[in-house]
């Protein structure tokens, strides 16, 4: 094994929750007044912690999003989760390899640790994940493309960052994981190759990322 330490996204790479919350949050907004489509939510907001949907909403309109809509959000997605969410396919595989080879790993996500929680009771995936091992970017000042949840994820694991490799979906996590100093495998089933560029390698399918990472 050439790392030390696995980080993991959690959106879109160990949960299938990217397109439910998505959805959700493009309707949300044209809601209340912001139209956005499922493919402007994907492009603007995909990997992000909620503070970039508030800040770009006040950009672009000049308007401040609602105090509840964090809460109100969470728990349109939250519902979503528990009839519709599943496990990205493929991935429980590579986590029992991990495992099996003795690798240690970790998630860190632009979600909260509420929402991390919920996608990994429904799906199963808290029998991989231990408090120890679930950083969001509630734990850390800037979330994504900052580098310091990363930094504060490999710090807390005990490993050098230059020990780590990253598994992102987003650009905005390929961009963190960069800054932190980590080489980064970029998942291209939902996010063009191309918008995942600066990766150290890109891969297709969660068979592709065992044979990445031995």
């Amino acid at each position: 094994m050439r790392y030390d330490l696995v980080i993991f996204d959690n959106d879109g790479v160990l949960v299938d929750s990217e397109p439910i919350s998505n959805r959700l949050l493009a309707a949300y907004l044209t809601e209340l007044g912001h139209p956005t489509t499922y493919e402007d939510s994907i492009r603007d907001y995909m990997g992000s912690a909620m503070h970039r949907i508030h800040d770009l909403v006040l950009e672009r309109a000049g308007e401040r999003l609602p105090d509840d809509f964090d809460d109100v959000f969470h728990a349109r997605v939250f519902a979503a989760f528990e009839r519709e969410l599943k496990p990205v396919a493929g991935v429980e595989n590579v986590l029992e390899k991990l495992t099996a080879d003795g690798v240690p790993f970790c998630v860190a996500s632009s979600g909260s640790h509420d929402r991390i929680r919920v996608g990994h009771r429904t799906t199963g995936l808290d029998r991989w994940f231990d408090d120890g091992r679930v950083f969001s970017s509630q734990d850390v000042g800037r979330g994504k493309p900052a580098p310091d949840l990363f930094l504060y994820a490999a710090e807390r694991m005990g490993v050098a960052p230059q020990r780590c490799v990253v598994v992102e979906d987003s650009p905005l996590g390929v961009q963190a994981a960069v800054a932190a100093g980590m080489d980064v495998y970029g998942f291209t089933a939902m996010t063009p190759a191309d918008r995942l560029a600066d990766a150290t390698r890109l891969f297709a399918s969660m068979g592709e990322l065992a044979d990445l990472l031995v």
